[in-house]
């Protein structure tokens, strides 16, 4: 097989949640961890960041892996989903695992589809952990797919772990309150493995507290050790501010490329993380954390975070997919200055749509679309459930026929926002 047979092998073979959904999801780690023993657990000899949360877990991911590619430390990151070409998910200082390599597991290791039925995601978790064990990496920086405690990822072998925030989406999988999903994602505190919480919500910190403690891991709250103490910048240039350290008063002037404002939440876990990073004897300067997050897209690729298309006129597109995500993309959006406000919107159908919908401006043109995967709702009902919320506009065949048309549309001073899932962004880049 070619790359491009080997990946409808794989897309044909194995339940992939992004595009099926719950028929893809598997609610233990026995696959995974039979996966990993055939291979000779590759994953147990790889010193792994993990991080999990509900939203930033990939910008956070991103900023870490480039801060330590910046230290010198040859680093694995391994993300999910992919947005163009399926070997963005497995990395090594920001290069792609090469076709060939991607080929030559599927061909050697095709018995282990026929005998355990693993899913898209577990086997390609294992196709990576086998892929950094032979390129011995110094480091794994590793994002939850979903959750955490019956993640594939919770089998790594953890040095740290980071957990951003918690929010609504997954529901039927990780439950219907905020504390049963702090729950499933404090699965990834491990015993005496230093724990980052991204965000101090008074809902669910006891949650991280008292598991850090049943397992005798040190936790720290991010705010706790850091806050941003001047006035933050955000133009064309990107995103501007000053971190200090609340122990030490330490300044670090910090520029990121990424200039969605939910960033600073991000960006202020990453500094706790790398800081509890340092304390466990790695040498990260404090000029690798400005150089890393500065040279955070050209040291992995990462896109689709406020990624701005086109400035005359302005387009802009972000993977935010769910109320929390959105609310911060949202509020950023109606700050900016426009003649007219067009939306090209798609989402998938297993997402409370209320709490989303209602969150849209009413006086938007709306380019109703959906991707091109199974689990994407069609783009007639989505014109349907909107409408009760003075949401209104046109449906159309493709997201890139959306697109197209809503280009045509637009006067040079209008804006254009394309969102609420991250495979309609992905088929537009």
């Amino acid at each position: 097989m070619n790359y491009t047979e080997t990946l409808s092998f794989l897309f044909k073979q194995l339940p992939m949640f992004q595009r099926t959904g719950a028929a893809a999801y598997k609610a233990d780690l026995s696959n995974t961890l039979e996966l990993c023993r055939r291979l000779g657990n590759p994953q147990s000899d790889l010193p792994t960041i993990h991080i999990a949360g509900t939203n930033g877990k990939g910008s956070v991911s991103h900023f870490i892996a480039s801060v330590l590619q910046e230290a010198g430390y040859k680093t694995g990151l391994f993300t999910s989903p992919h947005l163009k070409d399926f070997r963005e998910r497995i990395k090594i200082n920001g290069k792609v695992i090469p076709e060939r390599k991607v080929v030559e597991f599927v061909e050697q290791k095709q018995q282990l589809i026929n005998d355990l039925k693993p899913s898209f995601f577990e086997y390609t978790f294992s196709m990576a952990m086998n892929y950094f064990a032979e390129e011995k990496i110094d480091f794994l920086v590793a994002e939850t797919g979903m959750g955490g405690r019956l993640d594939s990822t919770n089998v790594t072998n953890s040095v740290l772990s980071v957990i951003t925030n918690i929010g609504f989406d997954h529901m039927q999988f990780l439950g219907d309150t905020l504390q049963k999903i702090a729950t499933e994602k404090a699965g990834i505190i491990k015993k005496g493995v230093p724990v980052v919480i991204g965000q101090k919500q008074q809902e669910v910190k006891s949650i991280f507290i008292s598991q850090a403690a049943r397992v005798k891991a040190p936790i720290v709250f991010a705010e706790d050790l850091y806050s941003i103490n001047s006035k933050i910048v955000n133009n064309e240039q990107g995103l501007k501010l000053v971190f200090s350290n609340n122990k030490d008063a330490q300044i670090i002037d910090i520029w990121s490329p990424l200039r969605g404002t939910y960033q600073l939440l991000n960006l202020l876990t990453v500094m706790a993380a790398i800081e509890q990073l340092n304390k466990t004897g790695l040498k990260i300067s404090k000029q690798n954390i400005t150089d890393g997050i500065a040279n955070v897209i050209k040291n992995t690729g990462i896109r689709g975070r406020w990624e701005i298309i086109s400035e005359k006129p302005q387009v802009i597109c972000d993977t935010a997919h769910n109320s929390d995500g959105l609310a911060l993309v949202l509020d950023q959006l109606m700050k900016i200055p426009y003649m007219n406000l067009h939306i090209v919107l798609g989402v998938v159908s297993d997402k409370k749509l209320d709490s989303i919908l209602s969150m849209f401006p009413k006086g938007a043109s709306y380019y109703f679309c959906n991707a091109n995967i199974p689990r994407a709702l069609p783009a007639s009902e989505l014109q349907e459930l909107a409408a009760p919320f003075g949401l209104r506009g046109n449906v159309y065949g493709s997201v890139m026929e959306a697109y197209r048309v809503a280009l045509k549309t637009m006067n040079p001073d209008d804006l254009l926002f394309i969102g609420g899932s991250t495979f309609v962004v992905a088929e537009v880049l």
